[in-house]
């Protein structure tokens, strides 16, 4: 247990040496067997398309370090803490999307973001210089929280048109947040993003080097305004857009629910124990001679022919049974030209989503502004999706069980949106929200409400939601420095050595609580939020696998402990108060019943 987040980077390699082991060389990736290997032309390297930028290769470096940071539980915060598989985590969200990614690598099945436009007048976290270490940064940027976590001020900065670096920054922001993003998508799984005109264009490039140009699925255009905006200098901007990419070709997207507009077309029934019916057009544009001929109709005799370059829908054999099954329609009288009834039981059980959303099917920005304020008498949040426009993406993306993810959660329209989806159809969506404490502005609604951020916001909405539809919960985290002394080999000198040594006799901070020391230890062994911890007094028992003990160690314990058969077992070393006899028993006998022993 280093304490460190997944090493980006070196799983990388790993997957490349199990995909190429040919392309190795001394446990180093070969260069010139790479290029020999896929034939690659180094003199035509420079000719490619691609997108770059100022700051791009630092990006990367961003997205490699690991992060010693944990995940602290906030039950005081949460619904139903105990009982519930939703999650909102408080905190960057670069740094927590690292935390995650040992628990929820390859978890997720549908992910909704909807980040910063980079309009020329907001701010969002970029990261501008990559040499400096941790402490100069946070002594260069100043304001951080009671607990030493940076806010507004201090992660925060405008983006301005007139900076020269306007969507170089935005794009250093975005490419390691969706890149950890694609990790942790299950390989049926799909991305979502909201974005407007000022980097749509940007953002497609970049998600077609991220994701794979082949695992474009659709750009949607969302009217998100029912009406134009007349002080417009140019042209009133109604559209909005998605992108959306799949994880692989194992994507498989879910039909919309057909709606009563569309089943209310089905308005006759011949009482043929068939149900209701609508009558179609018999005929299609697909020429073929075998389907060119009269249809009679059997009342009057009357023969039907279609005009040229068009054709029956089958051949005169079928046609002839369709007639004597009753499914040609010849009019309400009997004496028109033929039509195909077209029963409602036997059409696609679901629409096949389309490009173009209007605000009638999905909401709009004021639908949205009247939700938050029938949660909340004063409306603490100005700029919120619909939870239609939510829902929809949701239907198509997700599975009644599925992990969908947000980590720009903004007021908690997903929270909202899964929740509702639940409620209607019984389902079991589970929600992981990221939201930073950016502070609000102390003359908004929000603060003078008393929220100090909009986490808060985030938090309250949800409560709010719970409680109004009388079902769900969601377990509240913050991001937190980790419960354990961190090694920094840079910072050990000569003279401080010794000093060094003896602080980490115990690496375990004085402050840190047990319940926060099981949490770390679950994420960092792999383990999601959500999965079953049994207390079992003097240890914890996760997943009917690992046992993670940190109170107490003895003989018995450890005898009751390998009776489960767990899989791992961390336990603490000042537990065994330094006596090594017993350190020594408890790990002999847990290898020779083949349970792997960690200790911190």
């Amino acid at each position: 247990m280093n304490g460190k987040s997944m090493d980006i980077k070196q799983n990388d390699i790993e997957t490349l040496r199990e995909l190429f082991p040919y392309i190795f060389s001394e446990d180093k990736i070969d260069l010139k067997k790479f290029q020999i290997a896929f034939n690659y032309d180094v003199d035509s390297a420079n000719e490619r398309y691609t997108l770059n930028w100022a700051g791009k290769s630092d990006a990367f470096k961003i997205l490699q370090e690991g992060t010693t940071a944990t995940l602290k539980p906030q039950p005081e915060l949460s619904v139903n803490f105990n009982a519930t598989e939703n999650a909102f985590i408080e905190g960057e969200n670069l740094e927590v999307l690292k935390i995650l990614q040992k628990s929820y690598y390859n978890k997720i099945k549908c992910i909704i973001i909807d980040p910063p436009y980079n309009t020329g007048s907001d701010s969002f976290i970029y990261p501008d210089r990559f040499k400096e270490n941790l402490e100069d940064y946070e002594k260069r940027v100043g304001e951080r929280d009671e607990e030493g976590y940076l806010m507004k001020e201090g992660l925060f900065r405008k983006n301005s048109r007139e900076n020269g670096h306007y969507h170089s920054n935005w794009l250093n922001m975005m490419l390691p947040r969706l890149f950890l993003a694609r990790n942790l998508l299950r390989d049926d799984g799909v991305i979502f993003v909201h974005i407007d005109d000022n980097e749509v264009h940007n953002l497609r490039l970049l998600m077609n080097e991220i994701f794979g140009e082949e695992n474009f699925v659709a750009c949607v255009s969302w009217h998100k305004n029912y009406a134009s905006a007349n002080d417009s200098k140019t042209f009133s901007n109604v559209l909005d857009y998605i992108l959306i990419y799949q994880k692989s070709e194992k994507f498989e997207r879910n039909l919309l629910p057909r709606t009563e507009k569309q089943n209310s077309l089905y308005k006759y029934d011949s009482n043929d124990g068939k149900g209701l019916w609508r009558s179609d057009n018999l005929s299609v544009k697909t020429y073929s001679i075998e389907y060119d001929y009269p249809i009679f109709n059997p009342n009057t005799g009357i023969a039907y022919h279609l005009p040229k370059g068009r054709c029956w829908l089958t051949n005169k054999n079928t046609i002839q049974e369709w007639i004597k099954e009753g499914r040609i329609f010849f009019g309400q009288t009997g004496n028109g030209a033929p039509q195909l009834k077209r029963y409602l039981n036997e059409v696609q059980q679901g629409v096949v989503p389309i490009t173009y959303w209007s605000y009638e099917d999905c909401g709009h920005n004021d639908e949205a502004r009247k939700e938050i304020k029938l949660l909340f008498e004063n409306p603490p949040f100005d700029t919120p999706k619909p939870t239609r426009l939510i829902k929809k993406i949701t239907q198509i993306g997700a599975d009644k069980d599925s992990i969908i993810l947000d980590f720009f959660a903004g007021s908690a329209t997903t929270a909202h949106a899964v929740l509702d989806l639940n409620k209607e159809d019984n389902g079991n969506r589970k929600f992981i929200l990221v939201q930073l404490p950016e502070l609000c502005n102390e003359d908004s609604e929000a603060y003078k409400a008393g929220y100090k951020t909009i986490a808060d916001i985030s938090r309250e909405r949800i409560r709010r939601v719970i409680q109004k539809i009388g079902n769900g919960g969601f377990k509240a985290y913050k991001l937190s420095p980790s419960n354990f002394k961190i090694w920094r080999s840079e910072e050990i000198t000569e003279e401080n050595l010794e000093k060094q040594m003896e602080m980490f006799i115990d690496p375990v901070k004085p402050e840190s609580l047990v319940e926060n020391m099981l949490v770390e230890l679950m994420l960092k062994s792999g383990y999601q939020l959500t999965d079953k911890v049994e207390n079992r007094g003097d240890f914890y028992y996760i997943n009917n696998e690992l046992v993670i003990a940190l109170t107490k160690m003895d003989l018995e314990i450890a005898a009751k402990i390998i009776a489960l058969q767990p899989q791992k077992v961390i336990t603490l070393d000042r537990l065994f108060a330094g006596n090594d006899e017993l350190k020594t028993n408890t790990a002999l006998q847990m290898r020779d019943a083949g349970v792997e022993l960690r200790v911190v």
